[in-house]
């Protein structure tokens, strides 16, 4: 027979052990309350959108293949969604985000609990709102931790550090996106740079809340660099530090030693910093690429300081920044892009898709679309901006395509998005007919098998201005397995493919007037965004959808929807 006490302690026993497993199961929920508050910058006040009141917004910190959930409150004036950027929701697109693809925005006063699950992805990624132009300031970095007993394929940094890059407007930017819808034009360009939400040293009344990362001599600190810049491909680098490149968009990548980092928007990098300097205070720096022909753009700098700890004087090298490449140097970007190569090994294999089943080909351009109602618009010869895919620009329908594609509804989206451009024609000459200039509007998809492997060709044009075009997919990531300058070479230019380590990516840059390859297997079912990350071509139409059919299996099917969607 078991004593009382015996029997109580082994009660308590069973209490802490189930306790400790319920604890372990449990999943962790984030509380994203979507609101104005004031801030300060450029020696003005404003209001602006954002999580829980802060900018940035609150960094999402979680394990490789967890899933977690965020309760979004909207208590703004405005629609708004949260996209998970990179992070590829595993049969489950009902929580991806972008309004109209895969839900109706959640409006003021609505909730959504949001389901996030990572599966594959390790390293960096980011949040941030995916309707109108509400990402300006609402944004944050979500860092995903490799498991409990496993080590990066990377020497351990002693600390890291978020580095988000922004952009800022003095003016509401909801007055931005307006004026831009009524005149037709280009929109007005930010007034600065952001570094973790702060201008710099550079920008009036800016310098006392100027960016510092404070270091010891000799410690290894691992930056986790995000563009969150609206429209704008950025340069990044640090006086005489060098950074080594090991991962990008949530993978791992093999060690690249570089003076400098392009990232695109939209894209993330994770790069080493050695402390290895004589004590000092150091600049951080970054300041646009733009490869467009009289596209106007803020041609300014933004800064941030790497600041050693200890006793000593200032230098006065501490006002020189560090030396970046030029704002239109397309060699100095591409070298930097195409250095970029996976890891490839056992614990981290390149399973890149060698027999292809599904081809496309797709240009991208911007293009133009006559003034309506007999008014001269702000376009080149009063014309109105616009951009396509494939001749097509794109139009958000009224209710969410995953929706109607899930009740089988009709008439909300169109199947023919084609897998050839319409017209071909030499995409990157110089001059080119007015004609060309003019798409069509429409919502049209292109469906997938499931599991097949799928190539495709995104091709540059000159159309109204050439322009490099940083591509985001959905509910991938994709092997970057060739690019280059021109027209794409159906016969000469697969030759050249690296399919042994290509780069991982859910974001890539199209170079100016040029073309890439992606390679991916469709093995993720649902309704996937295909965009351009440049703010202002997607609002314009360059954008399309990728719609992955259900496998035989019961694990190859889309899952179904959670109870709170917000209605149309």
């Amino acid at each position: 027979m078991i004593s009382p006490k015996k029997s109580f302690l082994f009660q308590i026993l069973c209490f802490l052990l189930f306790h400790d497993h319920r604890r372990s199961l449990a999943t962790e929920e984030y509380e994203f309350v979507v609101k104005e508050a004031s801030y300060t910058r450029l020696c003005s006040t404003k209001k602006i959108l954002t999580v829980n009141g802060l900018f940035p917004g609150p960094t999402i910190q979680v394990q490789h293949g967890e899933t977690i959930f965020v309760n979004i409150n909207n208590q703004g004036k405005y629609n708004i969604t949260i996209h998970w950027h990179g992070v590829q929701q595993p049969r489950y697109p009902w929580s991806d985000g972008p309004e109209y693809i895969t839900q109706c925005p959640i409006q003021p006063g609505g909730t959504f609990r949001q389901k996030i699950i990572l599966s594959t992805e390790e390293g960096t990624l980011w949040w941030h709102a995916h309707s109108d132009w509400s990402r300006a300031t609402v944004y944050g970095a979500i860092i995903i931790h490799p498991n409990t007993g496993t080590r990066y394929p990377f020497p351990k940094p002693d600390a890291e550090a978020p580095i988000i890059l922004g952009e800022w407007w003095k003016e509401d930017v909801t007055e931005v996106l307006q004026r831009m819808f009524e005149s037709g034009g280009d929109p007005k360009f930010s007034d600065a740079f952001t570094i973790n939400g702060q201008p710099g040293d550079l920008y009036p009344c800016s310098k006392q809340g100027t960016f510092k990362l404070t270091v010891d001599r000799g410690k290894i600190y691992l930056l986790r660099l995000i563009n969150a810049a609206m429209n704008v491909i950025l340069f990044f680098g640090i006086r005489k530090h060098n950074l080594t490149v090991v991962g990008i968009d949530g993978g791992y990548t093999k060690p690249l030693n570089t003076e400098y980092v392009a990232i695109s928007p939209g894209q993330t990098v994770d790069a080493l910093l050695i402390a290895n300097q004589r004590p000092d205070r150091y600049y951080m720096a970054a300041r646009p690429y733009s490869s467009g022909r009289n596209v106007p753009f803020d041609n300014t700098t933004t800064t941030g300081t790497v600041q050693y700890k200890g006793r000593y004087n200032p230098t006065s090298s501490f006002s020189s920044l560090p030396s970046l490449p030029f704002y239109n140097d397309t060699n100095a970007a591409f070298s930097f892009f195409r250095g970029l190569k996976s890891l490839a090994n056992k614990n981290h294999p390149a399973d890149v898709p060698l027999n292809i089943r599904t081809r496309i080909i797709t240009t991208i351009s911007v293009n133009s679309f006559p003034c309506q109602h007999h008014h001269s618009c702000s376009g080149p010869n009063g014309t109105r901006l616009a951009a396509s895919m494939n001749n097509i620009s794109f139009v958000d329908p009224s209710i969410a395509i995953l929706q109607a594609y899930y009740q089988h509804a009709k008439g909300v989206y169109g199947n023919r998005f084609p897998n050839m451009p319409p017209f071909i024609f030499n995409f990157t000459a110089e001059y080119l007919p007015l004609n060309l200039e003019t798409p069509k509007r429409g919502t049209e998809v292109m469906f997938l098998d499931y599991n097949s492997t799928v190539e495709i060709v995104l091709q540059g044009t000159n159309l109204m201005a050439g322009i490099d075009h940083p591509i985001h997919l959905h509910g991938y990531n994709f092997y970057i397995v060739g690019s280059g300058f021109g027209n794409f070479d159906i016969y000469k230019d697969p030759l050249k493919y690296n399919l042994k380590d290509p780069p991982f990516r859910n974001t890539v840059s199209v170079p100016v007037n040029g073309w890439t390859t992606i390679r991916f297997k469709a093995d993720n079912p649902g309704v996937w965004l295909l965009h351009c990350h440049i703010e202002r071509h997607m609002t314009w139409g360059m954008r399309t959808v990728l719609i992955v059919k259900d496998g035989d299996g019961l694990e190859e099917r889309l899952l179904p929807p959670p109870l709170d969607m917000p209605p149309c």
